[in-house]
């Protein structure tokens, strides 16, 4: 009769952590039901019938528990809850790609030392290399970067 309620153990703690990964992830009362359902399945096991089948419980839980699981999340259903989408854009990818150096412009707003300066009637994101620049000042593109400008007042 206890190797059932070992057996049952097991298997409510494997039951009750997949239910954690798959449907409620976090730490919830799920996860910490199955973590002391396991415990108490391996220590019945050792308290019941000695140190073999404690040590035999324990490697099953420890080696062959990780591997159900890997094969639950590889498998067709465990594929239908993971998200397999993946990103491929980039952001503000070579906005600057119209700009040389030695361009000229005027500021937008106040660069402090970040801010925005239009060049070529469009607005980039720019780095003021002598600390701050005023509204409304004419700059000069000293370097293009690939997602913005280096600039310095002119004089």
């Amino acid at each position: 009769m206890t190797i059932l309620i070992i057996l049952f153990l097991i298997f409510l703690g494997v039951l009750l952590l997949l239910l954690e990964f798959a449907v409620i992830p976090g730490v919830t009362i799920a996860g910490i039901g199955g973590a002391v359902s396991l415990g108490a399945g391996i220590y019945l096991a050792f308290d019941e019938y000695g140190l073999a089948a404690g040590f035999l419980t324990l490697a099953f839980v420890v080696f062959i528990v990780p591997v159900i699981f890997c094969r639950f999340f590889k498998g067709r259903t465990g594929k239908k809850m993971i998200l397999q989408t993946e990103i491929t854009g980039k952001v503000n990818e070579s906005e600057t790609k119209s700009v040389s150096v030695g361009d000229e412009g005027i500021t937008v707003g106040r660069l402090a030392p970040m801010g925005k300066v239009r060049i070529n009637n469009q607005v980039y994101e720019s780095k003021s290399l002598g600390g701050f620049v005023d509204q409304e000042v004419k700059v000069r593109v000293v370097e293009v970067l690939n997602t913005q400008l280096i600039v310095a007042p002119c004089e």
